[in-house]
């Protein structure tokens, strides 16, 4: 339910951008050229709403739909402000769902987990983790970037890192990706 409220908020913020740049547009040309506002026939138009606004004011059955019309609104932009402000549900690596519950971790630690592992292979002097959790169900992938002196094999390393991360891998249902890039200078070495 949120997440389509949240589409809509986007989709609704959007149009309204796009009315917002087509009236300032208006505005800019209208003011640049009064003349403009007599052929668009602007004139006639105040006097429609008028009378618009008129009937909307008499007493019968149009004021209630109107009415209805106005409470319509003020419903669909209080859904539209529960859709842009509601916070997204955290999203979790699930190790094991079952009947007693859920056994999950989060992102950061344990992409910390998995860089730490990666640092402790030989030949690397740096690594960054980031990790996406799966959208639905358990898994996820898993990237990590591998700093290492111009000494040692790129394939190596990537080799040694990924054998270092497969027990979390594992374990989590991660596929991981190793890439290994030449250290900076001034970095940890080996």
């Amino acid at each position: 339910m949120i997440e389509a409220l949240k589409a809509l908020a986007r989709l609704v913020t959007f149009l309204l951008l796009v009315i917002l740049a087509v009236a300032g547009l208006a505005a800019a040309v209208l003011s640049i050229a009064p003349s403009v506002a007599e052929v668009i026939r602007l004139p006639e138009l105040r006097d429609a709403v008028g009378e618009l606004l008129r009937v909307a004011e008499a007493p019968g059955v149009i004021p209630l739909v109107t009415a209805l019309a106005a409470l319509g609104a003020i419903v669909l932009g209080l859904l539209l402000l529960i859709g842009a402000l509601a916070p997204e549900p955290e999203r979790l690596v699930l190790l094991e769902e079952g009947a007693e519950g859920t056994l999950a971790a989060r992102k950061r630690p344990l992409g910390q987990i998995a860089g730490a592992l990666t640092e402790q292979t030989r030949g690397v002097t740096a690594a960054k983790a980031k990790l996406r959790p799966s959208r639905r169900g358990t898994g996820g992938r898993i990237e990590v970037e591998a700093a290492h002196p111009r000494t040692a094999d790129p394939g190596e390393v990537r080799q040694r890192a990924t054998e270092a991360l497969a027990s979390l891998a594992g374990a989590f249902k991660l596929k991981t990706r190793v890439r290994p890039k030449l250290g900076e200078r001034g970095s940890r070495v080996q």
